[in-house]
């Protein structure tokens, strides 16, 4: 029997909960996490033998795979009944299952940056422009448009009413705009692909037209669990919605209003209010803070209370930790942001090595962190910044990808270009696209067998890469083994790594990605727990994921406020603590009441509230140039200066 006893009473009574429908608003360091797991393993525990599933929803890979951890430790032969994943992956598992009532088949492709986005909306706007039935306007490009589409797919508005949304926003060329809106989403659909916010608007689409499918959802997943509820834009909140009726009476949420810090993705206090309008929930709150020093609360409390939108009766912060000593919270003023990011690091520098691996700097800006991340590294110090790799770097780990692409959706050219691009890197044989083209067409096969073909004709190729395209292919090709595959690539790769290659740069990330490549793989198989993940599967993971490497234990995390959330650290410096910088120019124009001046004031308690042991806070009297004041947000905490 899982183990309650060290859980506090409010933390307990989550946990066991089951009167009804519940919102429980955690703030930082309450001990959600374990909370939620808590939950997941007693209700296993309880239902051990039954068939019904958990699905617990939340919005990054590292949280999910994080809760999965902890719950196979409780209760170990239980995982396979619950679905630990993010809104995005969910969304694509149900449009794997059933999207062909909208014309996907189960191996479509995730479109997972930019430059493929474009790409695609560019054949758009060429097809429409020679249609003479249409006239776009001659300034219509694709980088300039693609975030009106985006814009128009996360508001999930169905192609037939896009014109009359966007007139009804007083856009300019409403008309044309809905044209290509329209067409792109075709063109998705023509290509059997899906970008991030496509994802959401079919999948909640797919559960609007076909309410059996909603049925079928309920009768599998008994239970339902969101993870960081606040971040929800409309469009998840409306498939939450669909999946959780007829019967709210299992639906369980963690949420703080507090931490409610991307209103440009969607989210907004007002899905905390449309969740007790619409599903009466019942309200628990954990108020109790296990991670911060007293101090830090006490300035944590005053901060946000300045807040006017947040929920009615909402309890401070108390802090569990006492009697902490020493330089808790320090402030200090600089000249110029350039002395303060150098006191910063040396002030790093001048601990040791036990306790500079717990630091961490924390600012509003990418340019803020460059600038300190400059001054560390001049110390000696390592740096790592949170920045989200949407694609492989290495020649070997690109050439792999692009392969398993091929292999999942044989007519797929820029999956093709890159094979070709990266193998020229390595082997330094070109092959072309033309040739591959006609070989496909003329023969009937697909691009990468045609592909292969043309590669076997070429006399330079050396013996073992013929083994690897010839035989070691094979697993791949008959039984979509991507496993075997991989570990005879990398074998491959190795080999030549030792050696002068045409591109001295092929092999460049190749370790650390490798190793990412084995760690993504050991998180998807855990992920599907007793099942059998399908090559679509696993792409479709793959895109979904970050390949970032993880921190290096001896680099020092500069992160943005906005990537900290989620995360804690022994001592926090958080910098730039200006008006213009924290709050933003964008919220000290609308002013001191505004939505963007409280959300900007969320930051700053997310960003103090990541301090486990001390808080540094800084500021510059003169910031890239420009005289700037001291942020109003520390007078709001009560620090005279």
């Amino acid at each position: 029997m899982i183990d309650l006893s060290s859980l506090n009473q409010n933390q307990r009574e989550a946990v066991l909960w089951n009167k009804g429908p519940l919102l429980v608003l955690a703030g930082p360091g309450s001990g959600k996490t374990r909370v939620l797991t808590s939950r997941i393993a007693r209700i296993l525990e309880e239902s051990a033998g039954q068939h019904f599933r958990i699905l617990a929803l939340t919005f990054t890979n590292k949280a999910a795979a994080e809760m999965r951890g902890r719950v196979e430790k409780m209760v170990p032969d239980e995982l396979g009944r619950v679905r630990l994943t993010t809104f995005h992956s969910y969304a694509a598992e149900l449009l794997q299952q059933h999207g062909n009532h909208l014309s996907f088949r189960p191996d479509f492709q995730i479109l997972s940056n930019d430059a493929d986005r474009e790409a695609l909306l560019d054949d758009v706007l060429a097809l429409l422009r020679k249609d003479l039935a249409y006239s776009l306007p001659d300034h219509f490009k694709a980088a300039q448009l693609l975030p009106a589409v985006t814009r128009l797919l996360e508001q999930c508005v169905p192609p037939e009413q896009a014109e009359r949304w966007l007139q009804k926003a007083n856009v300019e060329n409403a008309a044309p705009l809905a044209r290509v809106y329209t067409a792109y989403r075709e063109a998705l659909r023509q290509t059997n692909s899906l970008d991030f916010p496509s994802l959401i608007a079919e999948a909640l689409d797919l559960l609007d037209k076909f309410p059996v499918l909603v049925k079928h959802v309920r009768k599998v997943f008994k239970h339902i669990l969101v993870d960081e509820f606040q971040d929800t834009n409309l469009s998840q909140y409306r498939i939450l919605s669909l999946i959780v009726r007829p019967d709210p009476s299992t639906l369980f949420v963690v949420a703080d209003d507090d931490q409610i810090i991307y209103q440009w993705n969607g989210a907004s206090p007002k899905r905390i209010q449309a969740l007790r309008d619409d599903f009466g929930v019942s309200e628990l709150q954990l108020p109790e803070n296990y991670r911060c020093p007293a101090l830090v609360i006490q300035l944590a409390n005053a901060l946000i209370e300045k807040n006017l939108n947040r929920s009615a009766g909402k309890r401070p912060l108390q802090a569990v930790k006492q009697g902490e000593g020493g330089d808790v919270v320090r402030i200090f003023r600089f000249n110029t942001v350039d002395e303060e990011a150098a006191w910063i690091a040396e002030d790093i520098l001048q601990r040791n090595s036990k306790e500079r691996a717990k630091c961490a700097v924390l600012a509003r800006t990418k340019k803020l962190l460059e600038l300190a991340g400059e001054k560390l590294e001049a110390a000696g110090i390592p740096v790592y910044f949170a920045v989200r790799k949407d694609e492989f770097k290495s020649a070997p780990l690109r050439m792999l990808h692009a392969i398993l692409r091929l292999v999942n959706a044989s007519e797929d050219k820029q999956s093709l270009a890159r094979l070709s691009k990266a193998f020229y890197e390595l082997e330094g044989i070109s092959i072309g696209l033309p040739p591959v083209l006609s070989r496909a067409s003329a023969d009937g096969k697909d691009l990468l067998r045609s592909w292969l073909d043309e590669v076997m004709l070429r006399d330079t190729l050396e013996a073992r890469t013929r083994q690897l395209l010839e035989t070691d292919i094979k697993p791949l090709l008959n039984s979509l083994n991507y496993r075997v595959f991989a570990d005879r690539l990398f074998a491959w790769a190795e080999a030549y790594q030792v050696e002068s290659r045409p591109d001295e740069d092929a092999f460049n990330e190749f370790e650390e990605e490798r190793e990412v490549w084995k760690m993504l793989l050991a998180e998807i198989a855990k992920k599907f727990e007793g099942e059998e993940v399908s090559l679509h599967q696993l792409l479709h993971e793959l895109d979904l994921t970050s390949k970032t490497p993880p921190k290096p234990p001896e680099a020092i995390p500069c992160f943005t406020i906005h990537a900290s959330k989620g995360m804690e650290f022994g001592h926090v410096y958080l910098m730039g603590l200006v008006e213009d910088q924290l709050p933003s120019w964008a919220a000290v124009k609308k002013g001191d009441n505004s939505l963007e001046m409280q959300e900007e004031r969320r930051n700053c308690f997310v960003a103090i509230t990541r301090a486990q042991e001390s808080l540094t806070m800084s500021f510059s009297s003169e910031v890239f140039g420009w005289r700037k004041q001291p942020s109003r947000f520390l007078r709001d905490m009560g620090i005279e200066l």
